[in-house]
């Protein structure tokens, strides 16, 4: 990209992108006053009951659904059902900014009606009832209800959006159809896609069942193998052979989603006795012994087709929709490349969600308190932490964290490597060479691991590990608890920092928690359990199971989006801030971390040099405030752009999270109505390294980027005056003195040189000589603008001067012929 802070006038096209110019030169985003509006709305904290009916009456003198003499009389009909009165749940509800919650449908018809109706709806408060309000979309969102008692009377919903094949919308007074969708048809299956183990549910009734395999287990484990004849093994099936055939055997390919071979944490990967390969696009694919590669995603679909049919089998019919949960931190890519499993498996996958917030689904369906829950969800692969806020029904997720590599093959691995060194210390064998052995190990570590989750020693025995020239080597090995938990302790750990920065994330201490569920095998570790104890100061809960929780809050969701439960909204969040980069390398958010989801925003952004005629929208996610310290998500370019002078384009960039957390942006030219968009690909997933280092650099380093990015802006706002300068002293050439041009071009050439030299200079000197430059060019124009005013007024004097002179020539003329 071309570097738009030379020292040049050249007008050559530069593909960055600067935020629209205003007078003055301020940089600033273009906003409509609807936006204006929204923005004011969404800054509110609180709202006081006679500030929302001062504005309701406002609202009622504009225009309203339903007038007032209707609703009157119907309040007397109804004996106690009453319009919407505004409480807690009305602010999540009713105010624009919950259309993002409450309306998930792509159809941009569908969110305007439904957002008018929400707006002008709110108009009429009552003043003697308490508030209730029913909300129901069977498709996107869920629904949300309250049934308030008031004076030992129940008060049913007065206001009800039902969404079944269509949005309905009715009143006490109206009904009110809006545009239709098309609804779920058929049974909707949850399924937990684990690093380790796999499960699927679904909703009978208002109960979610989890699902029995062909084994008659409840979980299937996630590993594919393929035999020598080709055969395809998936589940128990693969894990029993896995000794015999390690290198045909694929499990823990979760870790692998979503990623580039020459990330990091595939290095780590590599320890698995399968091969992990460079793909031709660069991701990292598992290869077997005959060469033949496959995708995570592939993998993955492997077992979402088990799933699959386990749902099958039950049903006795056949199952196309399914919601997939995902760990909470994982990026764009990792959450796509997902999708794309679901979809290689033969299913519709109508929402991707996140592992802890569906766990707390299946922990709230039967809640009925208000509270503030933690879900501390430690799997087989990865690390998740956020922190909920439950009000009847609804779940909103106030903040996440977590470390997409840090899990139970992490404890297993670090249990290998103490039993290979154990036994060459014993046998003087180093086993790492031997495929069979170390599989064998792996099977014991793990089965070492939960064994001591409920004893307090274990015995390794592993008969004929392998053999020298002495004969075969065994090993048998008495393990503690106290020493594997020494062994793990710095992975335990690990867990500490995430959950912190969490709970400071969503502006609760721990005294707020009202609960903390555990979530994922590792969980029943007794040191883990102490650790959470230590971290939010009360008893973890062990109200839901930690192994099918999560697929349960899938089904759960599944149902929603089915229209079987009526009675849950769940509001999820993005874990990481997005933006493009912009003029300087700066990073524009356009969407802040922990935003809740799906959401939708737009900035205008202009050229950044005269005659641009395309720029390149580079995409990035992370925390930092110079794009190049972020994560690169994906780049296109916006062309055929109409050559125009600097700041004149108007290119409008929009972001648009849907419910599965996976990001859609779009450039439009709003003068020729050109646009370009992406939608970020399953490839090159965030490292463990490069998202905990977003956050904790964007800490350590802020004072750094606050400078680099001041000193980048002084620089553009400088180069924007000495480009309008000069234009200015060309078209008014005529009208300036020669010598009052030649100080200003000398005033020009030292903000350049400054400009040149702007890593030496600080951003205050640029700013200081950029005023000066801007109030000598001011001073001097407006002698132009004197001048030229001087010059109209001596014209129009001068013609009107010689118009009189004729007058009276004409009058003397005339007189003259009347007297003869």
């Amino acid at each position: 990209m071309a570097d738009s802070n030379d020292n040049s006038d050249a007008t050559s096209c530069s593909d960055e992108l600067e935020y629209e110019n205003k007078p003055r030169h301020q940089l600033v985003i273009e906003k409509s006053n609807e936006e204006k509006r929204e923005s004011e709305q969404d800054n509110e904290e609180s709202f006081a009951e006679g500030d929302i009916k001062d504005r309701a009456e406002k609202d009622t003198q504009r225009d309203v659904i339903v007038d007032e003499e209707g609703l009157e009389k119907n309040r007397e009909q109804t004996m106690g059902q009453s319009i919407v009165d505004l409480n807690q749940l009305m602010k999540r509800f009713i105010s624009r900014k919950a259309l993002e919650y409450t309306c998930l449908t792509s159809d941009i018809a569908t969110k305007q009606h439904f957002s008018t109706f929400l707006k002008k709806s709110n108009s009429q408060p009552p003043k003697a009832r308490r508030p209730a309000f029913q909300l129901s979309t069977d498709r996107y969102a869920g629904i949300a209800q309250t049934s308030i008692e008031d004076d030992g009377e129940t008060i049913s919903p007065s206001l009800s959006i039902n969404h079944h094949n269509g949005l309905q919308i009715r009143n006490n007074a109206h009904n009110v159809s809006l545009p239709r969708s098309e609804g779920v048809r058929g049974a909707v299956i949850g399924i937990d896609l684990g690093t380790t183990n796999s499960c699927v549910a679904v909703m009978e009734g208002k109960q979610a069942k989890v699902i029995e395999n062909a084994e008659g287990s409840r979980t299937t484990p996630s590993v594919v193998a393929f035999t020598r004849d080709g055969e395809r093994l998936v589940g128990m099936p693969a894990k029993r052979q896995a000794v015999t055939n390690s290198a045909n055997t694929f499990y823990a390919t979760k870790r692998l989603i979503g990623r580039k071979f020459s990330d990091a944490e595939v290095k780590k990967d590599m320890v698995a006795p399968h091969l992990v390969n460079w793909a031709s696009n660069g991701d990292a694919w598992v290869q077997g012994s005959d060469g033949k590669m496959y995708s995570p995603s592939q993998i993955g679909a492997f077992i979402l087709m088990k799933m699959k049919e386990t749902a099958e089998s039950y049903l006795n019919t056949p199952v196309k929709n399914a919601v997939i949960t995902v760990p909470a931190y994982f990026n764009d890519s990792q959450r796509q490349a997902t999708k794309d499993a679901g979809q290689i498996a033969g299913l519709n996958v109508l929402r991707v969600i996140n592992e802890p917030t569906a766990a707390a689904l299946a922990y709230g369906m039967d809640k009925t308190d208000d509270r503030v829950i933690a879900v501390y969800d430690l799997g087989g692969g990865t690390f998740d932490i956020s922190i909920l806020e439950i009000q009847k029904g609804v779940f909103e997720v106030k903040s996440t964290n977590g470390d997409t590599f840090l899990g139970g093959e992490d404890f297993d691995n670090t249990l290998v490597n103490f039993l290979v060194t154990e036994f060459k210390k014993e046998q003087g064998i180093d086993v790492t060479k031997d495929p069979m052995a170390m599989q064998r190990l792996k099977e014991a570590a793990e089965k070492a691991k939960v064994e001591l989750s409920s004893s307090l020693q274990t015995d390794v025995n592993l008969p004929y590990l392998t053999m020298d020239s002495s004969g075969p080597k065994h090993m048998n090995l008495k393990l503690s608890r106290a020493k594997f938990e020494s062994l793990v302790g710095d992975l335990i750990k690990k867990t500490i920092s995430p959950c912190q920065k969490a709970l400071q994330d969503a502006e609760v201490s721990k005294s707020d928690i009202g609960e903390v569920l555990l979530v994922g095998g590792m969980t029943r570790m007794p040191k883990v359990q102490s650790t959470v104890q230590d971290i939010f100061g009360r008893q973890p809960s062990r109200a839901v199971n930690p192994d099918e929780a999560v697929a349960v809050g899938a089904a759960v969701q599944g149902g929603v989006l089915a229209g079987d439960v009526t009675d849950v909204l769940l509001l999820d969040v993005t874990p990481l801030s997005l933006g493009i980069e912009t003029l300087g390398g700066v990073f524009t958010r356009l969407i802040s971390r922990n935003t809740t989801i799906p959401t939708k925003k737009s900035q205008v952004f202009s050229t950044a040099a005269d005659g641009q005629t395309q720029v390149e929208i580079k995409v990035h996610q992370g925390e930092r405030e110079m794009a190049s310290d972020n994560k690169l998500l994906g780049q296109f370019t916006l062309v055929g752009i109409p050559p125009a002078p600097r700041g004149v384009p108007q290119i409008e960039v929009t972001f648009d999270i849907d419910a599965n957390g996976i990001v859609h942006v779009s450039a439009r030219d709003k003068g020729t109505g050109k646009e370009q968009q992406i939608v970020i690909q399953s490839s090159g997933g965030l490292s463990k390294d490069e998202i905990e280092n977003m956050v904790r650099n964007a800490e350590a380093y802020a004072v750094q980027d606050k400078v680099k990015k001041e000193r980048v802006e002084a620089v553009n706002q400088a180069e924007g005056i000495i480009h309008d300068t000069e234009s200015k002293m060309n078209e008014f050439k005529e009208q300036l003195p020669k010598e009052e041009c030649d100080k200003l071009a000398e005033q020009i050439a030292k903000v350049r040189e400054t400009v040149s030299k702007k890593d030496e200079i600080s951003p205050e000197e640029i700013r200081k000589q950029t005023t000066e430059l801007q109030q000598a060019s001011l001073k001097l124009f407006e002698m132009a603008y004197k001048k030229m005013a001087a010059e109209r007024e001596g014209t129009s004097g001068s013609s009107s001067s010689t118009e009189a002179e004729s007058q009276t020539t004409d009058e003397t003329e005339k007189k003259k012929e009347e007297k003869n």
